[in-house]
């Protein structure tokens, strides 16, 4: 059976190579993009993850190991499906939602990632390999509440164009910033234009 060391090890060198496959990816997201903050959110996290990556890399050196990244197949089958997305669907908001969408699967499966390598990391005794996979967890964190922010604009904007109310999405805005339900009652987001 494995050590909890040798099962961080293997996690870590998927986490690596999801990493590095999220490097290649963000820049032709950022490309299909038509929403200027959805370019510079994927344009953004591509700098974070380069800093994740070299943080890594130092874990890595803490355990005494060579950073050698393993094949993350989850990794390869979401970066796919948004490249799917990018030759299916025409410039604009459509695009840019499913674009978010593929993008906020990319960050929970990160976050679930990084969730799990920093518990091995507590158990095996790796303070410090712990607080850097704490740091990077907040930053993947971020970045998906960033990307809802972006969504429920790209939202907005859709709903407009069909001529529907906005009432669903600012709803869903004040869940997102934290505002819980708001005043406007349970009911408030079944209730549409018709």
């Amino acid at each position: 059976m494995p050590s909890i060391q040798e099962m961080l090890s293997d996690s870590l060198r998927d986490i690596l190579d999801a990493e590095r496959q999220a490097l290649k990816s963000l820049p032709k997201l950022a490309k299909a993009a038509t929403s200027q903050e959805l370019k510079q959110a994927f344009t953004e996290h591509l700098e974070v993850t380069r800093g994740q990556i070299t943080r890594l890399e130092q874990i890595f050196e803490m355990m005494g190991q060579r950073a050698r990244p393993k094949p993350c197949k989850a990794m390869q089958g979401l970066v796919e499906e948004a490249m799917e997305h990018v030759s299916e669907h025409e410039r604009g908001n459509e695009l840019d939602a499913v674009l978010i969408a593929s993008g906020q699967k990319v960050e929970h499966y990160e976050i679930a990632s990084y969730g799990t390598a920093r518990a091995m990391a507590k158990s095996a005794g790796l303070k410090n390999a712990a607080n850097l996979l704490q740091e990077t967890l907040k930053e993947e964190e971020a970045t998906d509440k960033l990307l809802t922010k972006v969504a429920l604009n790209v939202y907005r904007e859709m709903v407009r164009e069909e001529g529907e109310s906005e009432e669903g999405v600012e709803e869903e805005a004040q869940i997102a910033d934290g505002g819980g339900r708001g005043s406007r009652g349970r009911g408030a987001a079944s209730k549409k234009k018709k």
